[in-house]
């Protein structure tokens, strides 16, 4: 198995900021992201990585970007290492297969939400209240169950701590009628586009969140895309309502760390060789089958 990357150090370039798992570097014209192969949950990063974790995000999200060009402009430029600028050749090995230089782009402190499928924080939730984030749902659902509709349920972006349900009332305060229009819009055509895509190669996508940021005037999607960090991957052989899931995610991180009774409070364990083994094997499987590619 590779070694673990859990420090991006590019010595020479400016660090613009160090996220739970990429690192971004300034540029003169643009970003350079890089994903590491930390793994975060519950808000806190582990001590241990993911094998090629960085490596199998980065070429999901690329995926993903490529097909959904036609429904939302998005912020890659350039992720061929061989034809970065000459500042970057000395780091190329580091580079390989986990990072891309994208577009500068101002930021939209929200969280897109979308859920198809009642599970996590919305079962727990609807349970209570028979809603998600103030989003009403029939009442009879049993947790994982397919939802009438996918809903948008925005949070906070919080830079620390954890992030926060808000309403879509909420979302036009912070931002504006019209840009709350376009990420509600743009993250649920996104959402149904892909999960039928996802579908057709055996992966339930049950929820995932997206990001967005001004590049000029325009709306662009940025970060991440539809990946096992950001989205729940449920075989959909294995699928039936009723239960929770089995998953090509991190929920088997999850899992573990409810399982051992952590206060979800930092510092976060380290993670056993075997949870980190069976999560690279998972994320690698929703890679091969998203995209049809055997390697990285």
């Amino acid at each position: 198995m590779e070694s673990v990357l859990l420090n991006v150090d590019l010595p020479g370039l400016k660090l613009f900021k160090r996220g739970k798992v990429r690192d971004v570097f300034e540029l003169d014209d643009c970003l350079l992201l890089v994903a590491s192969d930390r793994i975060s949950a519950f808000d806190s990063v582990m001590p241990n990585g993911i094998p090629d974790k960085g490596k199998i995000l980065t070429q999901i999200s690329l995926f993903w970007f490529d097909f959904t060009k036609t429904i939302i402009n998005n912020h890659i430029l350039n992720s061929d290492v061989k034809s970065y600028p000459d500042q970057l050749k000395p780091h190329a090995d580091v580079l390989a297969k986990r990072s891309v230089l994208v577009k500068k782009a101002k930021l939209i402190p929200i969280e897109c939400i979308v859920r198809g499928y009642l599970s996590g924080s919305g079962w727990k939730d609807y349970q209570k209240s028979g809603a998600i984030c103030g989003v009403s749902l029939p009442s009879g659902l049993t947790e994982s169950a397919r939802l009438p509709e996918p809903i948008f349920t925005p949070t906070t972006k919080a830079e620390q701590g954890h992030d926060e349900n808000i309403t879509e009332r909420q979302v036009i305060d912070l931002i504006g009628a019209e840009a709350a229009k376009t990420l509600k819009e743009k993250s649920l055509e996104i959402y149904r586009a892909s999960s039928e895509y996802a579908e057709t190669k055996g992966i339930i996508i049950a929820d995932t969140k997206f990001e967005f940021g001004y590049c000029g005037d325009e709306i662009i999607i940025i970060d991440e895309m539809l990946t096992p960090d950001s989205s729940r991957f449920w075989p959909k052989q294995l699928y039936k309502a009723g239960k929770s899931q089995p998953s090509f995610d991190k929920q088997f991180v999850r899992d573990y760390l409810e399982s051992i009774g952590w206060d979800k409070e930092p510092p976060a364990p380290k993670l056993p060789e075997e949870v980190v083994s069976k999560t690279r094997e998972k994320y690698l499987e929703a890679f091969q089958k998203l995209t049809g590619k055997a390697d990285l």
